[in-house]
């Protein structure tokens, strides 16, 4: 406003003044605030975002916080593996955040970094054949000096080198859109309060699988190393990241003994009697034997387990994967409102396992022709579960009947038992593929 127009205007140059002076008030009370409260949550800043009221089960009691409350002195910018696993080794438990600037490589060195002395992968090949060995007896007697043994001391290696061990109270959050963890296992073991979002998580490649000629009738490759594990702990929030199989599909790799040699692992396991985990616009893509909650039928494990492995899954896109999304023991576990894209290699989503509690509702599928909807659940227990509000290819589907009717001689029942609480707005399955599809993943956060 010029001059002239500013004396002609004098009474609303008044009211502007007025105005003015509240503003400066306004903003000088809240800088005093913000100076008073350092690491205070501001809801724009992301890397001190929290879960929110209600949502899922990482919500209950106490909620998820992560490092949001983290002091200027314990925030850190990492870039390098090295970075990344010095920035999570600091002392002690007081909140911490981790921001990750690009793809940081576990295995940046290659496989043969972690090759023990006199390891020979041919020489193994050549040892261990059906035609030399047979299928009626295990490795696990082999001495130190075997390829075996040499093999075990490489996957020894390898073990110490890509596993990052997260403490309580930590965020760690990707920085832009291409931020990632390559070739790593995030091991979230035993402690409370966790956050992981913005992250692109490419499955670590298992450098020295061991063959089991007694695993099934053919014998089979068996792998380590899932992207993230979350063993033991309570309160972890997942949101926002993606977990792919990267530049390693199964499709390119090679066969062995007539089986594929298998490299992945799985890309998120809840166990241990884990406990009050949210998954949150997640996408999972490109795998096998994708999440498993609940490692074993086994009454050992199942003391530890039963009234745990409470977990929601909301908001996820999970796309060309095989298997396990989730499979569950146990546990209390909430699906809703994910979308689940199939193809020709697809063989179930949701696997019911001993004492299972699933609830899965208002979730879309969209799969290819020869793939039913009998297909989406598998039985390997007779656990009740809740099955609702499902759409198949734009038709709602009652998912137990479809099983039902194409696995007569196995059949599923309803009623998991219990009710979810813990949700956030739930979309109509009709809203559910445009929603998801263009909302999750890393590099989405907003």
């Amino acid at each position: 406003m010029n001059m002239r127009r500013w004396h002609e205007h004098a009474k609303n140059a008044k009211r502007t003044a007025a105005l003015v002076g509240c503003t400066a008030l306004v903003l000088s009370l809240t800088a005093a605030t913000a100076g008073a409260r350092p690491g205070h949550h501001h809801p724009r800043d992301t890397a001190r975002q929290t879960l929110p009221a209600n949502d899922g089960w990482a919500s209950h009691g106490t909620g998820t916080t992560g490092g949001a409350a983290a002091g200027a002195e314990r925030v850190f910018t990492v870039s390098t593996w090295a970075e990344f696993r010095e920035a999570l080794a600091v002392e002690g438990t007081a909140p911490r955040i981790v921001k990750v600037e690009g793809t940081v490589d576990a295995v940046s060195e290659g496989c043969d970094a972690f090759a023990a002395p006199g390891y020979d992968f041919d020489a193994y090949l050549e040892k261990y054949s059906p035609e030399n060995w047979g299928r009626d007896t295990d490795l696990s007697a082999e001495p130190d000096d075997s390829p075996e043994g040499l093999r075990r001391a490489s996957a020894a290696r390898q073990d110490t080198s890509v596993k990052a061990h997260v403490p309580a109270n930590t965020t760690i959050i990707g920085v832009g859109r291409d931020a990632g963890l390559k070739g790593a296992s995030l091991q979230i073991k035993d402690v409370d309060n966790v956050v992981v979002r913005n992250l692109t998580f490419e499955s670590p490649v298992d450098c020295f699988p061991q063959w089991d000629p007694t695993d099934g009738d053919s014998g089979n490759w068996n792998s380590e190393y899932d992207s993230a594990v979350v063993h033991g702990s309570t309160h972890v929030w997942l949101d926002h990241n993606t977990f792919t199989d990267g530049e390693h599909p199964d499709s390119a790799a090679p066969t062995y003994f007539g089986m594929l040699y298998q490299q992945h692992d799985g890309q998120l396991d809840i166990v241990k009697g884990a406990d009050h985990v949210t998954a949150s616009w997640n996408v999972f893509t490109e795998h096998d034997k994708t999440i498993l909650i609940g490692n074993s039928d086994s009454e050992a494990t199942a003391a530890v387990d039963r009234g745990h492995l409470k977990a929601t899954f909301h908001h996820n896109l999970f796309q060309g994967l095989v298997e396990r999304a989730p499979r569950v023991r146990f546990g209390q576990v909430d699906v809703y409102n994910n979308h689940f894209v199939a193809d020709d290699a697809y063989g179930y989503s949701f696997g019911v396992g001993k004492e299972s509690r699933l609830v899965a509702e208002h979730n879309a599928f969209t799969l290819p022709e020869g793939v039913s909807a009998g297909q989406v659940l598998k039985r390997w227990n007779d656990s009740p579960l809740t099955a609702a509000h499902n759409r198949v290819n734009g038709r709602t589907t009652d998912l137990i009947a479809a099983h039902n009717a194409q696995n007569p001689d196995a059949p599923l029942s309803s009623g998991a038992g219990w009710t979810p609480t813990l949700r956030t707005e739930v979309l109509p399955s009709r809203a559910v593929p445009s929603a998801v599809d263009r909302g999750a993943g890393a590099g989405r956060l907003r």
